[in-house]
């Protein structure tokens, strides 16, 4: 897993696979899952990151990959 935060866009980014996005869907304001053409989560994109989120927190996050 990977986080990206674009300061001048104000977007995070965690990229969950290195698998290549074909789609994407808004499932709420400004949150966007990004999808392979087999509907598999590939990356989550958050809009207006800092308003929504502490971006220093996103830094901490400690994920398990599913099983």
């Amino acid at each position: 897993m990977k986080i990206n935060y674009d300061k001048e866009v104000d977007a995070a980014f965690i990229q969950l696979s290195t698998k290549k996005p074909d789609g994407a869907i808004e499932i709420a304001e400004g949150v966007i899952l990004h999808t392979t053409i087999k509907n598999e989560i590939v990356g989550i994109e958050m809009l207006d990151a800092s308003r929504k989120f502490p971006i220093k927190n996103l830094y901490k996050l400690e994920l398990q990959p599913a099983e």
